[in-house]
């Protein structure tokens, strides 16, 4: 039996601003739609597991819940995984690696994210008189090796490989520009579920010229490079994808993507940006990438990295990335995987591409895909 890992459905929702058109949708309720509509896309009724990444939502392994709000009954486990940005594209490659064990034939996997539903967060008091301390984010390293917040680091990132404020700018403009040109011919159509009446992608902009970005002051550092322009944006939204064996895909004669490679990597935590840098450079080694979507948590982070791995920034998210559609970090990674797929099997077009990011803790996941069938 051929157990090599397909992806035969991928579906996202629109990816809403925190406190935009989503705000009132918690995860399950994010996350259920897209599951169902894997599933009809490929006409299958059941599955062996569900696993989903998530970061900041209220535990109680959100997975499992959202599986049941699906209406997958019962008997259909879940397991929430949490890597930071990374979390989506690991469930993908955990649901993989349990494909190719024999641990099951059916596995949806993805991930979803809700800052505007997510719990606040706060250490428990040290005394009877003392207050709750309120936190925004759990600790990705041990203080005395350092764990810098993402824009800081994303400014020390950038200086150091020399990314040009100008370089940066230009960057997030084409990825707004690419964004808003599939929105207006409709490439993001068959991939998108829509959810509570909202069907389009809310934080794309249209005449974001990087002059009019260049207005924009540091957002992170008094001398950094890194604005609120040029960065992501905080967001909702949720990604699924329907993960199979090689030999059920030809059973059903339906095209996909083959998982061909997969690598996880860790770098300075105080660097954390780089971190899907060596996971890329493993891949690239061994396979050749004709398209690549790359995370853009922010622009000289993403460039620095595409930089150190060797890739040409014209061939990553052909229409536009995080910077122009938002970084719902649990589902980022299989935001990713999902525009592969619609590029790649939905529009019969490139054999080849990869799925990058990097990951708070200074860590990263990198996957490679063959279109097949």
């Amino acid at each position: 039996m051929n157990r090599t890992p397909v992806v035969i459905a991928a579906r996202r929702t629109p990816i809403g601003e925190a406190g935009g058109v989503l705000r009132h949708l918690p995860v399950d309720r994010l996350a259920a739609p897209v599951l169902r509509a894997a599933l009809a896309d490929a006409g299958v009724a059941t599955v062996d597991d569900v696993l989903l990444g998530n970061v900041l939502g209220p535990g109680g392994n959100p997975a499992r819940v959202a599986a049941l709000q699906a209406g997958l009954g019962e008997r259909t486990p879940g397991m929430t995984i949490d890597r930071q940005c990374a979390s989506g594209l690991s469930a993908i490659t955990t649901a993989a690696a349990l494909i190719s064990s024999g641990a099951g034939d059916w596995f949806l996997a993805g991930g979803v994210e809700s800052p505007s539903t997510a719990p606040w967060r706060a250490w428990r008091p040290r005394s009877a008189t003392e207050p709750p301390r309120f936190y925004q984010r759990a600790p990705f390293a041990p203080a005395d090796i350092g764990d810098p917040d993402m824009g800081p680091a994303a400014d020390l990132v950038a200086a150091e490989a020399g990314i040009s404020r100008e370089r940066q700018d230009a960057f997030a403009a084409r990825s707004h520009a690419r964004a808003v040109a599939a929105q207006q011919e409709g490439r993001f159509d068959d991939e998108l579920v829509p959810v509570s009446g909202v069907t389009a992608d809310e934080r794309p902009r249209e005449r974001f010229t990087a002059e009019r970005l260049a207005r924009f002051r540091p957002a992170f550092t008094p001398d950094g490079t890194a604005t609120a322009a040029n960065s992501c944006g905080i967001n909702d939204g949720a990604a699924a994808v329907l993960i199979t064996t090689e030999e059920q895909r030809r059973r059903l004669g339906v095209p996909g993507l083959r998982l061909v490679g997969s690598r996880t990597s860790g770098v300075d935590p105080n660097r954390l940006g780089l971190g899907a840098v060596p996971a890329m450079r493993d891949l690239l080694a061994q396979h050749t990438a004709e398209v690549v979507e790359f995370n853009e948590a922010f622009a000289g982070q993403t460039l620095a990295c595409l930089d150190a791995a060797g890739i040409d920034e014209q061939l990553v998210s052909p229409d536009g990335g995080a910077i122009a559609l938002g970084h719902p970090w649990g589902a980022s990674g299989a935001v990713l995987v999902v525009r592969l797929f619609s590029r790649m099997v939905r529009a019969d077009g490139p054999r080849t591409g990869l799925a990058a990011l990097s990951s708070g803790g200074g860590l990263g996941v990198a996957t490679m895909w063959e279109r097949v069938g």
